[in-house]
C-alpha cells in the first residue's frame, strides 16, 4: 500500500490529467470500493457498476477533493451516495387505490407502451449516432460493455488489455460520450 504522501502526489498528477495517475488510484482503491458495494448489494454486477460510477464521478470531481480527508474515505462516501441514489430510483412503484377498501396495491408494468417503444428506439438511434463520434477504441469498449454486456474481465481478454486499462478507458469513453451528448443538447 502506498503512503499518504505518495497518494497526494498521485492525486496531484491525476488533477493534471495524467492517465497513469488515474490507473494507480483505480488499482489502489478498486477492491476497497468494490468490497464496500458488494456488502451493500450482494450482487457482483451491480457492485462493479456502482464502483465504476464511483471512480468516474471521483475522477470528474478530483479538483474538489480536499487533502484534509483520507482519499479512500472520500471514495467510499461518493460510492455510498451513488448506492443510495440507485436504491431510491429502483423503488419508484406505481400505487393504485381501490374504491372498495382503499388498500394500496403495487402495480408493476414491465411492458413498455407503444409510445415508450418509439421513444426508446429514437433515443437508441440518437445514442448510436453519438457513439460513432468517439474514437474507434472508445466505440469498441462501449459496445463490448453495454451492448454485448461483457464483463470487465471478458473485455480485457477481448481487447488484450489489462483490467485496469479497460476500466480507465471505459471511464474516459463514458466521460467523452457525456460531453458529446451535452454539447448536442
Amino acid at each position: 500500500m502506498t503512503n499518504t504522501e505518495e497518494i497526494q502526489e498521485i492525486i496531484e498528477n491525476a488533477r493534471l490529467g495524467k492517465e497513469s495517475a488515474f490507473k494507480k488510484l483505480l488499482n489502489t482503491y478498486w477492491s476497497d470500493v468494490y468490497r464496500f458495494q458488494f456488502s451493500k448489494t450482494n450482487n457482483e454486477n451491480e457492485a462493479e457498476d456502482i464502483t465504476i460510477k464511483t471512480f468516474a464521478k471521483a475522477f470528474d470531481k478530483i479538483d474538489l477533493y480536499s487533502n484534509s480527508y483520507n482519499f479512500k474515505t472520500w471514495l467510499i462516501s461518493i460510492s455510498k451516495n451513488i448506492f443510495i441514489d440507485s436504491v431510491r430510483s429502483s423503488k419508484k412503484d406505481t400505487l393504485s387505490l381501490t374504491k372498495e377498501n382503499s388498500e394500496a396495491y403495487h402495480i408493476s408494468d414491465s411492458e413498455p407502451s407503444p409510445e415508450d417503444i418509439i421513444i426508446i428506439e429514437q433515443n437508441l438511434a440518437q445514442l448510436l449516432g453519438y457513439i460513432k463520434l468517439l474514437k474507434p477504441t472508445h466505440q469498441e469498449i462501449i459496445n463490448l460493455r453495454y451492448f454485448q454486456e461483457l464483463s470487465y474481465k471478458e473485455i480485457a481478454i477481448s481487447m488484450n488489455e489489462s483490467m485496469s486499462s479497460v476500466k480507465v478507458k471505459l471511464l474516459r469513453a463514458k466521460k467523452i460520450l457525456s460531453k458529446i451528448i451535452d454539447s448536442k443538447k
